[in-house]
């Protein structure tokens, strides 16, 4: 007999902890989650079943795209809840699809109660063109139980809606994948021809030119890398060739995918929380689609009871922190409804783009995703660095507490077109570090993992990023990057001004090195540590090594995904000319962990390099600049 979740209204069977220890997850769980969200979601449709009006702040796409998103979205957790099941549909979703589709394409454009929008350049409320990925895969997922049925002129208006996607232009970015899911079904039920295979070519060709390496992609010609890696640029071209039957394709993009899940699977806390890191958080569990996706297709390095570990902690993790309403509704949120964490872009229904991580119900139930008993996630093991140089991260995770952090030295998401501005500060991009258990602060608010210089008055902000390199040993890595300050308010950048920054872990244990040149007079610089709410189990720490003159707290009073208010830890120094700064850094949970002020025995700065001298062990951390070198040496 299910139950009803503690924190939400979604009923969940009993917890099945002999083939589930650490979650209590299995594929009923999965199938019961579907349901749950499907059916609050269902009580806010149309008569006619087109759209899905869900409560709350309106995107910037308008109503009638936010409806067709409710519409969309939960239609891909429903195709992959049915035909998982082989079509067996013992809630009716599909017929109540089937109407909807019906309904919605019968005057698209047209403004009543059920017409849905129709898709148009990205420019010009494009929103509906993302929404017709969802309904083409949720199309083809479910062609024998749906599209099969259907009366051939609601077909024929289906077709012909679907094609304003190939027909328009998308965003720069991970939207041509849109155009590409779509005249991926349309081929599939024999509706293909030139428009078809232009859409889908132009996709994988800038798929190519985006990929950079070690089963990472920029979103677009850029350098933003994040959760779109996984559920958009892995799962669109890995899905496609799974559906088709190409082996061309599922080789090619499947050994990306397999790669990619080397270094992603690593970014998920021993609790569950994938990594709060990027745009469109509200998605949620969708972090852990490419993981799913990967122990579907064999294109995985984890055993399948990792994988299992992997995506039910991430799905149990949100659904414990009331991720649902009391309505059972996706919140716009993290836990629980969160602005900061928002885009324009995220409307109502924005959140059920988590369905895509029910692409795991495609693996049947004697899959080894399902049948093997689970084991622990990769941040369960023993302590991991990680260098990823083409990206530029560096990922630190630690067993004592679970804790997994991120370092960025690579992600920007500044388009080329875009010139550097302060106004434009990113939270969800530009700061130094992340973790699992850690949220940025909000525009506004004292900046967490940051550094600032301040020139009268006014403090730099972090926009474009340039990767310097990465990498590591056994035990520690490093990673490197420089960037112009600029400012929002007075002049925009100083000229000549620079900071080059590195980073190099080991352990808990974060050393931050910074090179400021060009500062001009007058000059102060600031560096913060991890935002952490008072009387939390989780600790933040930062002391001042080498060229910081003063420590204090500073608040932070908008709080993170995690804590409605939270204090941070702040160095100071004044600056002129060219300065080195060093710092020791440190987020846990571990109970008794030591003082950082014990943890180095020495310091040494000599012009461009600095030598770190390790209480412990006695090893001998030196960081070189122009150009950046980091070795260590063992005592």
């Amino acid at each position: 007999m299910n139950r009803p979740h503690p924190n939400s209204p979604v009923e969940l069977p009993a917890d099945d902890r002999s083939t589930s220890p650490v979650t209590g997850y299995t594929r009923a769980h999965w199938e019961a989650a579907a349901d749950g969200l499907l059916k609050a979601a269902w009580q806010w449709a149309t008569p006619g079943s087109a759209l899905l009006d869900l409560p709350g702040r309106p995107s910037a796409s308008g109503v009638r795209s936010d409806g067709l998103e409710g519409y969309a979205r939960t239609f891909l957790a429903a195709a992959f809840r049915v035909a998982g099941a082989g079509g067996k549909d013992p809630h009716g979703w599909l017929d109540r699809y089937a109407d909807g589709l019906a309904a919605g394409t019968r005057t698209p454009g047209r403004d009543d109660t059920e017409s849905w929008p129709l898709i148009r350049d990205h420019s010009v409320f494009g929103q509906p063109m993302v929404e017709s990925a969802s309904v083409a895969i949720g199309l083809r997922l479910t062609r024998p139980w749906l599209w099969d049925r259907l009366d051939p002129a609601v077909q024929d208006r289906a077709e012909e809606w679907l094609r304003g996607a190939l027909r328009h232009t998308p965003a720069p970015n991970n939207w041509y994948l849109f155009p590409y899911s779509v005249a991926g079904f349309l081929e599939s039920v024999g509706r293909g021809d030139a428009e078809t295979a232009r859409a889908r070519e132009r996709a994988l060709d800038l798929l190519e030119s985006w990929y950079r390496g070690q089963g990472w992609y920029a979103d677009g010609d850029g350098r933003a890398f994040d959760h779109y890696n996984g559920w958009a640029l892995h799962l669109y071209p890995v899905l496609d060739a799974h559906l088709s039957g190409d082996s061309e394709l599922s080789a090619h993009y499947g050994a990306r995918l397999r790669e990619h899940l080397e270094s992603f699977s690593l970014l998920f806390g021993g609790d569950g929380a994938p990594i709060h890191f990027g745009r469109s958080l509200s998605y949620r569990f969708a972090a852990g689609s490419a993981v799913g996706l990967g122990a579907l297709t064999g294109h995985t390095p984890l055993a399948p009871g990792t994988s299992r570990r992997v995506i039910s902690g991430a799905l149990r993790y949100f659904l414990d922190r009331g991720a649902t309403g009391t309505d059972g509704l996706l919140s716009l949120g993290w836990h629980g409804t969160h602005d900061a964490t928002l885009q324009p872009y995220s409307g109502p229904a924005s959140p059920y783009w988590a369905s895509k991580a029910f692409v795991s119900l495609l693996a049947p139930a004697d899959h080894p995703l399902w049948t093997a008993t689970e084991e622990p996630a990769p941040s369960e093991g023993p302590d991991r660095v990680l260098a990823l140089p083409a990206p530029g991260l560096l990922v630190q995770s630690t067993r004592a507490d679970g804790i997994v952090r991120l370092h960025n030295h690579g992600s920007d998401h500044v388009p080329p077109h875009e010139g550097e501005s302060a106004v434009q500060d990113d939270p969800l991009y530009s700061r130094q570090s992340y973790s699992t258990v850690t949220g940025p602060t909000a525009r506004g608010n004292a900046a967490d993992n940051h550094l600032a210089v301040v020139v009268d008055g006014a403090r730099s902000g972090r926009r474009a990023i340039r990767p310097l390199g990465a990498g590591g040993g056994d035990g520690w890595g490093w990673a490197a990057s420089w960037h112009r300050p600029v400012f929002a308010g007075g002049a925009p950048m100083v000229p000549g001004l620079r900071v080059e920054s590195v980073t190099v872990v080991r352990g808990r244990y974060e050393l931050r090195v910074h090179r400021v040149l060009g500062a001009p007079p007058g000059a102060r610089v600031e560096q913060t540590g991890w935002a952490t709410g008072p009387g939390s189990a989780v600790t933040s720490a930062l002391h001042g090594l080498h060229g910081w003159e003063s420590q204090d707290e500073v608040r932070a009073p908008q709080g993170t995904a995690y804590t409605p208010w939270t204090v941070l830890p702040r160095l100071g120094a004044e600056a002129e000319g060219t300065v080195l700064l060093v710092a020791l850094a440190s987020l846990t949970a571990e109970p008794g962990a030591a003082v950082l002020d014990a943890v180095v025995s020495g310091v040494n700065a000599d012009g461009d390099t600095v030598e770190v001298y390790w209480a412990e062990d006695a090893a001998t951390t030196r960081i070189g600049f122009g150009p950046v070198e980091v070795t260590v040496e063992h005592g």
